[in-house]
């Protein structure tokens, strides 16, 4: 069975790479590990899919080479992709953040891939395990036990492993070894922190509370919403935080929650402290902050006397212990709660025009196999429809 281009991974970069090739006449087969198409795109943003973001750049995005997305999400962009949603009548709208959601099910965004790779004439062969891929001077040949393929290109879309109760796995990753290339070393993001038991000693009974806070992570800073879990701390500040974390040569860094965010907390304190009505700190504290979370931390806050009682030293180093609550996570909560896998293929690998690996010509890596990571709010999305969309134009 000849093919132009076989696709390894029917997902969102799988999908979207397939029919843009097969709308440009190329013969295009897709395999896929799975029983069920698009997993991730049907999970995503409460059954919504969050498939896009109005202000995504290559900023929002991590890599070693951070510059390397830059010239997919210029060629085609946040505008193209909501042109084609539009196209195919999916009504949709905008959350916080500029965050795109369709209005109804992320299965009309799974149905529109899937229609326009119909259109196209791709074959799709679901519950295909891969058991060799080779390369000779014609191209590649693949071998599964529903038979041989072969094509002049090979595109892998496999994602990473993130999420791996709906089949991810580092497949892409060997393959990518097989052929010699470098891959920077995968590892969770967008994920829950755990904490010590020491830490959950005094917090975790205060599970399911949340708040506003800006979190701070190595070079980063995101103002979201902060939930305490009886493992630790979520919600979406933690989680963008979370693929900061560690980033700098593996080592484990602290995070430091601003608890009081758009507050001057050393005048506000000052002012309580001044008026006169002598409250207590758990009392100021629960006018921004859940009340049980205000009366733990009153506990361990410096000078913990009545705040009439403080000196402005004193207020200086309790403004600075809300300002920058101090955390050292003690880990992650894995591959099974991450939203995405940090790391991939290098990108000192490919070419950031094509996706074509530069020391194997016909082999391309498209979406989340790649290290290109976005942060949470539609980005990865953007990603894996524009590198899909870059390496099939270049089919």
């Amino acid at each position: 069975m000849e093919f132009d281009v076989i696709i390894i991974g029917a997902g969102a970069a799988g999908m979207f790479c397939a029919a843009t090739a097969g709308a440009r006449g190329r013969r295009v087969l897709v395999l896929d590990s799975s029983d069920r198409l698009a997993e991730k795109i049907r999970i995503s943003g409460g059954g919504r899919c969050n498939f896009t973001n109005l202000h995504c750049s290559h900023r929002n995005f991590l890599s070693r080479k951070p510059e390397f997305c830059r010239q997919a999400l210029a060629r085609f962009g946040v505008r193209d992709f909501i042109a084609l949603v539009d196209r195919h009548r999916i009504a949709w709208h905008e959350k916080t953040l500029g965050q795109l959601f369709c209005d109804d099910s992320s299965r009309r965004i799974i149905d529109m891939l899937d229609r326009d790779c119909a259109r196209a004439g791709v074959v799709r062969i679901m519950q295909c395990a891969i058991a060799s891929v080779a390369k000779d001077a014609a191209g590649f040949q693949v071998a599964s036990p529903q038979g041989a393929f072969r094509a002049a290109k090979l595109v892998v879309a496999t994602g990473g492993l993130s999420i791996p109760q709906i089949g991810a796995s580092p497949y892409g990753y060997k393959l990518a070894e097989q052929f010699g290339l470098a891959i920077v070393p995968p590892r969770p993001g967008l994920v829950p922190l755990s904490m010590d038991p020491a830490w959950l000693a005094r917090y975790g009974t205060l599970s399911g509370l949340s708040f506003p806070a800006d979190a701070y992570a190595p070079g980063a800073r995101f103002r979201e919403q902060v939930l305490i879990t009886h493992r630790g701390l979520s919600g979406p500040a933690i989680l963008q935080a979370s693929s900061y974390w560690q980033w700098q040569d593996g080592a484990k860094q602290p995070l430091e929650l601003d608890l009081l965010p758009d507050i001057d907390a050393q005048a506000w304190l000052r002012g309580l402290r001044d008026a006169g009505r002598r409250p207590s700190l758990a009392g100021a504290l629960a006018q921004h902050l859940p009340r049980r979370l205000a009366q733990q931390l009153a506990e361990e806050m410096p000078c913990p006397q009545p705040l009439a009682e403080l000196s402005n030293r004193n207020i200086a180093q309790l403004a600075a212990a809300l300002k920058r609550w101090h955390i050292q996570p003690a880990g992650t909560l894995g591959y099974r709660k991450a939203e995405v896998t940090l790391g991939g293929v290098d990108t000192d690998e490919l070419d950031p025009h094509s996706l074509e690996a530069r020391r194997v010509p016909g082999l391309h890596f498209i979406g989340e196999v790649v290290d290109v990571t976005g942060q949470l709010g539609g980005h990865n999305f953007q990603w894996a429809w524009s590198s899909a969309w870059c390496a099939g134009m270049a089919l």
